[in-house]
C-alpha cells in the first residue's frame, strides 16, 4: 500500500467532524481504532488543529504523557500561542499540568481536537482522573477523541443526557462490503467481488483480520483460492496471518522486521544499521501506512514501534532462528543510542548485550550531568539491570549505587558502596580515572552534608574545585555546572557553621554562574540555602528568598524534592517569627510533604525545630515536647552540632516549663556548659523560668546582669525577647515606667523586621494596652499585635496558605480531590462514584471546603478556589 492512500470511510468520518465536546471510540484490539482516526484527520484537513497522543504500555510514565500531550497542544496552530511549555522534571504532578492547560486553553476560540490512543492502558491510574478532570472542565472549543480497546469508566454519563457525547463501538468500526473492496484496491490487491464478499464475510469486517489479509494477498499470483481459505476463529487467524505474514514478506524486509525486533522503537537509520542495508525507512513506512502491524510514535512519522502480538512474533523467530546475532544487534543497537543522545535505551542494550563496562560508563556519564539537574532518579530503574556481581567489581557501578542509596536515604549503604568504589578507583583506566574521582567527591559531599559534617564538605568542596581545573578530568559541558556546585554547597556549609560572610559570598558566586549556564536546579539548591542565611539576619529577607526558590521550584516542577522543602522551612521560620502562625503551618506542612528524615537529617531538624516552635506557640507544650525528641535523635546522628542547637533547648525548656516539668528544666540548666548557659537563647529562656517560678525580680536582674555580655552576633530576636520579659517583670515588681520603658525598646527592636514571636508567645496583651495609651511610636504595630494574639487564640489551627489571597486554611488531598470536581456539574452522589467514596464523605469534604474558601454555595466555592489558584480559570477567562 502507498504512504499517501487511505481508505476512505465516509460515514465515519462525517460522524467524528459532526461529534460533541467527547468521541469515545471503543473496540478491541485490531478493530482499526488509530487507522480511522488518523485517516479521517487526514481527510478532513485536521493536521494542524488536531492533536494526538498514544498512552505507552502496562507500566506507562504520567509524566511522559502529561509531557506528550502538552507538546501535541502546543504542536497545534491554535495552541503553539496558547499553551506554555513543559518540562521534565522528577515526580511532577498531573493535577498541576492539568491546571495548566486549563488556564493556557480558557482563551480558546479556534476547534481543537485532541487524540488520546490507547486509553486502556491508564485504567485504574490517578493519570486517567486527571484526564477525567480536564475533559469535565476544559473550554468549549477543545474536543477529545478517545480510542480504548474496552470502556473505561470516566463519568462521562452527563455528556451523554446532554447529547455532547459521541459513541463509536466495535460493531462501528466493522468494515463495510465498500470498505473492504476499498482496502484491498488501496493495498494494490486484485480480487473478484465474489472473494472481496468472502473475506469480508469470514473476519466480520475486523479490520486487523482485513489489513493482515491484505499484506498476505499481495503478490500472490491466485489470491483468490487464498481468499476462499482464509477461516478461523479470530485468534486462529491472528497467529496464522502473523506467521503467514512474515514468510511471504520479501527477504529483505523479513530481516529487518526480525533484526528490530529488538528495539522498543525503531526509525530508518536504526533499521540501515541493523540489516547492512538503506531502505529501512521507504519499508517502515509502508509497513506502517498498511496499519496492521507497524505504528508511527511521532508526528513526523520517523520513529515507528510495532504491534505488540506482532514484536512477540518476531522476537521469538528472531531467538529460534539467529540467537547467536542477538549479543552483536543489542551492542550495534546500544552504540547507536548512544552516539545519538538515548542514553537510557543505550544503556538497557549494552546489557542485553551483557557488555557491562559500557552500560556503566554510560550510566555514570548520564549521572553526572543529571545530578546537577536534579534528574537522577531515572537510573534507579537501569541499576536493576546490572548483575550484582558487577557492581562489586566495577567502581563506577559502586558509586551509581551509592548515589542510588543516597537517594533512598540509607546513608549507612551508600557510605559502604562508597568505600567500596574508592577501594576499586585503582582499577579504572586512566582516561576515565579524573571522571570517576569527581563522580566519588560528589557523592562524598553530598553524603558529608546529609550527616552534618561541615569539616568534610569543606575538603571536599576543595577536592571538587581542583579536580575541575584538571580539564582532563572534566566534560567542557558539566564543569561550570561543578563549580557552581561547589560554590553552592560550600556556602551551605558555611551558613551551618555559622560563617556568614563566606557564605554570602560562595553562595553569590554559585547562584550567579548556576544562572549562567542554565542550571536552574543548582539555582534551586543556592537559593533555598540562600533563604537559611537570609533568615539569620532578616525574617523579611528570608520569608522573600525562600520564595524565590519555592516559585522557581514550581516552574520546574520540584515542589517534591528535599530541596524545595529547605525553602518552604525557611518560609515557614520567617513566618511563625513574624506572627503569621497560620501560614506558617501551612508552609510546614509542604515542607513535610516532599522531606523524609532518613534522606535529609539536617533539613529534618530545621523541619521539625520550627514545628517545635510553632506547638509551642499554640501552648501545645506536649506535641513540642514530643517534636523534640525526634529532634533529639535525628541530632544524634549529626557530626558537627546544628546550628539552631541552643534555640532548640532554648525551646525545650519553655516547652518543660509550661507544661510543669520545673525539675528537668532546673536539671537542664545545670548540666549546661558555662558557655551555654550564657547565650542569648538560654538567657532569655532562664528569665522566663524566673519569672514562671515568682521571681521577677530575679529574672530582671539576670536580664540586666547578662545584657552587657551579649555577642555582638546576637540576633534581634534575643534583643526584642529580652525586652519583653524585662517589660513583664518589671510590671510584676510594680515599676510602670520600666515596664513600659522596656516595652518601648521591645517594639523598636520588633518594628524593622516585624519579629513579633516573643511578644506574642509571652503574656503581655495587658502591657500592651496600657502602653498604647501612653507615648509610643508604635500605635498600629500594637493594634496589630493585639489582633494577631486574638487571631491566633481563636484560631489555634488555622492555616493560610501562601499567596496573596488568604484563605483560613489549606484544603487536604482528599478535599482538593473533590474540589477538582466542583467546577464540573456533577452531582455529590456522580462525584461519588467518580472517586470511589461514599455520598456522605463528599459531602463532608466539600462541607470542609466551603468552610475552609469561607464560600456559601458551589459556585462562591469554585470562584474563590480559582482567585486562589487551587483550580484553573473558567474557560474564556483571560
Amino acid at each position: 500500500m502507498s504512504a499517501d492512500r487511505i481508505v476512505f470511510r465516509g460515514a465515519l468520518f462525517d460522524q467524528l467532524s459532526r461529534a460533541g465536546r467527547v468521541t469515545e471510540v471503543s473496540a478491541p484490539a485490531g478493530s482499526g481504532k488509530t487507522t480511522l482516526l488518523r485517516s479521517w484527520v487526514q481527510a478532513s484537513g485536521l493536521v494542524d488543529r488536531t492533536a494526538s497522543v498514544s498512552v505507552p504500555g502496562p507500566g506507562h510514565d504520567p509524566q511522559r504523557f502529561w509531557l506528550t500531550v502538552v507538546d501535541a497542544l502546543r504542536a497545534t496552530k491554535a495552541g503553539s500561542a496558547l499553551v506554555r511549555p513543559l518540562h521534565p522534571a522528577p515526580d511532577l504532578d498531573g493535577w498541576a499540568v492539568v491546571e495548566q492547560v486549563l488556564a493556557d486553553l480558557g482563551p480558546l476560540r479556534e476547534r481543537v481536537w485532541l487524540i488520546v490512543d490507547d486509553l486502556h492502558e491508564l485504567a485504574g491510574t490517578e493519570t486517567l482522573r486527571q484526564l477525567q478532570l480536564l475533559i469535565l472542565r476544559a473550554p468549549a472549543e477543545l474536543r477529545f477523541v478517545l480510542a480504548t480497546r474496552h470502556d473505561l469508566r470516566l463519568g462521562l454519563h452527563r455528556l451523554r443526557l446532554d447529547g455532547e457525547l459521541t459513541e463509536v463501538r466495535s460493531s462501528n468500526l466493522h468494515f463495510t462490503l465498500e470498505d473492504t473492496a476499498a482496502l484491498f484496491e488501496a493495498a494494490g490487491v486484485r480480487l473478484s467481488e465474489k472473494a472481496v464478499g468472502l473475506l469480508h464475510r469470514r473476519t466480520e469486517g475486523w479490520a486487523a483480520g482485513l489489513r493482515m489479509a491484505a499484506l498476505s494477498l499481495a503478490g500472490r499470483p491466485d489470491p483468490d483460492e487464498f481468499a476462499s481459505e482464509f477461516s478461523g476463529s479470530e485468534r486462529t487467524v491472528a497467529d496464522y496471518l502473523l506467521a503467514e505474514v512474515l514468510e511471504r514478506q520479501p527477504e529483505q524486509v523479513r530481516t529487518l522486521l526480525l533484526r528490530t525486533s529488538i528495539l522498543d522503537r525503531v526509525n530508518g537509520e536504526l533499521a540501515d544499521l541493523l540489516t547492512a542495508s538503506s531502505d529501512g525507512e521507504r519499508i517502515l513506512l509502508d509497513l506502517e501506512q498498511a496499519g496492521a502491524f507497524v505504528l508511527a510514535v511521532d508526528p513526523r512519522r520517523s520513529w515507528f514501534r510495532y504491534h505488540r502480538m506482532f514484536a512477540d512474533l518476531l522476537q521469538h523467530e528472531l531467538r529460534r532462528t539467529q540467537s547467536a546475532q542477538l549479543p552483536a544487534l543489542h551492542a550495534d543497537a546500544g552504540r547507536w543510542f548512544a552516539a545519538n543522545g538515548y542514553t537510557v535505551e543505550a544503556v538497557r542494550h549494552n546489557q542485553a548485550a551483557q557488555r557491562w563496562d559500557d552500560a556503566a560508563h554510560l550510566l555514570s556519564d548520564h549521572w553526572t550531568e543529571l545530578s546537577l539537574d536534579g534528574r537522577a532518579a531515572p537510573i534507579q530503574d537501569l541499576l536493576a539491570g546490572f548483575p550484582a556481581h558487577a557492581a562489586a567489581a566495577d567502581p563506577e557501578l559502586a558509586a551509581l549505587m551509592a548515589a542510588a542509596d543516597l537517594e533512598h536515604g540509607s546513608l549507612q549503604k551508600a557510605g559502604r558502596w562508597l568505600a567500596l568504589a574508592d577501594l576499586r578507583s585503582g582499577t579504572v583506566s586512566p582516561e576515565r580515572r579524573g571522571h570517576v574521582e569527581i563522580m566519588c567527591i560528589i557523592l562524598r559531599l553530598r553524603l558529608a552534608r546529609r550527616h552534618g559534617d561541615l569539616p568534610t564538605v569543606a575538603e571536599e568542596v576543595e577536592r571538587l574545585l581542583a579536580a575541575v581545573e584538571n580539564t582532563e578530568a572534566v566534560r567542557p559541558d558539566v564543569d561550570d555546572g561543578l563549580r557552581a556546585l561547589a560554590l553552592i554547597n560550600l556556602g551551605g556549609a558555611q551558613v551551618s557553621a555559622l560563617g556568614f560572610e563566606g557564605a554570602n559570598r560562595h553562595l553569590e558566586q554559585g547562584i550567579a554562574l548556576a544562572r549562567q549556564i542554565g542550571r536552574p536546579y543548582l539555582e534551586l539548591a543556592g537559593l533555598a540555602y540562600d533563604a537559611q542565611l537570609a533568615v539569620t539576619r532578616s525574617y523579611t529577607a528570608g520569608a522573600e528568598r525562600s520564595r524565590q526558590a519555592i516559585e522557581l521550584a514550581r516552574e520546574h516542577g520540584w515542589s517534591d524534592k528535599p530541596l524545595t522543602a529547605v525553602a518552604w522551612t525557611v518560609h515557614a521560620d520567617a513566618l511563625l517569627h513574624q506572627g503569621r502562625w497560620a501560614e506558617a503551618e501551612s508552609s510546614l506542612d509542604q515542607a513535610q510533604r516532599c522531606l523524609r528524615p532518613e534522606v535529609n537529617p539536617v533539613a529534618a531538624v530545621n523541619l521539625r525545630y520550627v514545628r517545635a516552635s510553632l506547638d509551642l506557640a499554640r501552648g501545645d507544650h506536649a506535641a513540642a515536647l514530643a517534636v523534640f525528641q525526634e529532634v533529639r535523635q535525628l541530632s544524634s546522628t549529626l557530626v558537627t552540632p546544628h546550628i539552631l542547637h541552643p534555640m532548640m533547648r532554648a525551646c525545650m525548656l519553655h516547652a518543660l516549663l509550661r507544661s510543669g516539668d520545673t525539675e528537668s528544666v532546673e536539671q537542664a540548666l545545670a548540666e549546661m556548659a558555662p558557655a551555654e548557659r550564657a547565650s542569648a537563647a538560654i538567657r532569655t529562656a532562664e528569665a522566663a523560668i524566673r519569672l514562671a517560678q515568682g521571681d521577677p525580680r530575679g529574672a530582671r536582674d539576670l536580664l540586666a546582669s547578662r545584657a552587657a555580655d551579649a555577642p555582638p552576633e546576637s540576633r534581634p530576636i534575643w534583643t526584642v525577647a529580652g525586652f519583653v520579659l524585662q517589660a513583664v517583670a518589671c510590671d510584676a515588681l510594680d515599676l510602670p515606667d520600666e515596664a513600659h520603658r522596656a516595652l518601648e525598646q521591645a517594639l523598636d527592636a520588633a518594628a524593622p523586621d516585624r519579629i513579633l514571636f516573643p511578644i506574642l508567645l509571652h503574656p503581655v496583651s495587658g502591657l500592651l494596652k496600657r502602653h498604647a495609651g501612653k507615648a509610643t511610636a508604635h500605635r498600629a504595630l500594637i493594634r496589630e499585635i493585639l489582633r494577631l494574639a486574638e487571631d491566633n487564640e481563636a484560631t489555634p489551627t488555622a492555616k493560610i496558605s501562601i499567596g496573596p489571597a488568604r484563605i483560613r486554611e489549606p484544603l487536604s488531598d482528599s478535599e482538593m480531590r473533590v474540589l477538582r470536581y466542583l467546577p464540573t456539574n456533577l452531582s455529590a452522589p456522580e462525584i461519588a462514584t467518580e472517586l470511589l467514596l461514599s455520598v456522605n464523605t463528599v459531602r463532608t469534604h466539600t462541607r470542609h471546603v466551603y468552610e475552609k474558601l469561607g464560600a456559601h454555595s458551589r459556585s462562591e466555592a469554585v470562584d474563590l478556589a480559582r482567585s486562589h489558584g487551587l483550580v484553573a480559570p473558567a474557560a474564556g477567562a483571560v
